[in-house]
């Protein structure tokens, strides 16, 4: 049998205890025949040594190792403390509260196998919220710079990112933390990882994703706003693809709207429309920004269809 690359698994966590035990024993748990580590890092919280325990409970080629983040605090941050530390040839992220579906990993490893030249892999994800399940599969076997300039393509969920640990180390490199608030640190991460090389990806639904009102950025409207403003600044390609740019100015819109800046929201509405009339973010936005519906509504609606602003 030929030898399986060996894997690290980075979860970043922040006071999710339950979740994050679920999401751990979901990869470990994995039918994989090479060695998994976890690198679970705890971002500004107390590390729990006791998960190590996990490992011995899965059998052997199974390790748990839990780290502290030691670089900026946040989610970028934390991602990079476990990359570093991790010793896998590859390295895949999984957030603390998603869990591996069976099969996920060893049909990545193959796929990257199968592909050389390629360094990164994704799949589909299986979309929880509110007691509805949705997949959300994208229906592409690669994935270019200019695919994911027109769309976000929420389909290539961090949780179901494997990497060779070369591209992070020599390559593309590591998360930005420069990202205010870390929020859509993985677009940037994709994007960037795209720029060299397109991405592969696997048309199977092999991650749960449960999206809840615990999210960190639930409500952060001023910190996703100003994240996104520094997006278009730092890949000028956006001005390339007017849908795009048109998709982004107008989740920026929606979030200045959400965060009661009405003045800010007309004008990045209509920075939206000048790129695309048909953009409907800027609708939403205006909708919001004159009380005719109220921001948080828009969003459950759309969560429990899978998808997002």
């Amino acid at each position: 049998m030929t030898r399986q690359p060996s894997v690290s698994v980075v979860v970043p966590t922040r006071d999710r205890p339950e979740l994050l035990r679920a999401a751990v024993r979901a990869i470990l748990a994995q039918e994989y025949p090479g060695t998994i580590e976890v690198v679970v890092v705890f971002d500004q919280s107390t590390p729990d040594g006791s998960l190590a325990e996990l490992a011995e409970q899965a059998g052997p080629d199974r390790v748990v190792r839990v780290i502290g983040n030691g670089r900026t605090p946040g989610l970028a941050g934390a991602r990079n403390s476990g990359t570093v530390a991790a010793e896998g040839e590859l390295v895949a992220f999984c957030d603390d509260d998603d869990e591996w579906l069976p099969g996920k990993l060893a049909a990545q490893v193959d796929a990257l196998a199968d592909a050389p030249e390629a360094e990164f892999v994704c799949c589909g994800i299986r979309v929880s919220y509110d007691g509805h399940t949705v997949d959300r599969v994208l229906e592409k076997d690669r994935i270019t710079l200019d695919d994911l300039l027109r769309d976000r393509l929420t389909e290539l969920h961090p949780s179901t990112f494997l990497i060779r640990a070369s591209a992070l180390r020599s390559g593309f490199g590591l998360v930005d933390e420069e990202i205010p608030g870390s929020y859509a640190e993985d677009y940037e991460f994709l994007l960037r990882a795209a720029r060299g090389a397109p991405l592969i990806n696997l048309r199977t639904p092999s991650v749960l994703v449960r999206w809840h009102k615990r999210s960190y950025f639930a409500q952060r409207w001023d910190t996703i706003s100003e994240a996104l403003q520094w997006l278009l600044l730092r890949y000028p390609e956006f001005a390339g693809q007017p849908a795009g740019e048109a998709r982004v100015s107008g989740q920026i819109a929606f979030a200045q709207a959400a965060s009661g800046d009405r003045r800010g929201a007309l004008r990045w509405a209509r920075r939206t429309l000048r790129r695309n009339p048909r953009e409907p973010r800027a609708y939403l936005a205006l909708a919001v920004a004159g009380r005719v519906v109220r921001a948080d509504a828009v969003v459950r609606t759309l969560h429990k269809r899978g998808r997002g602003i």
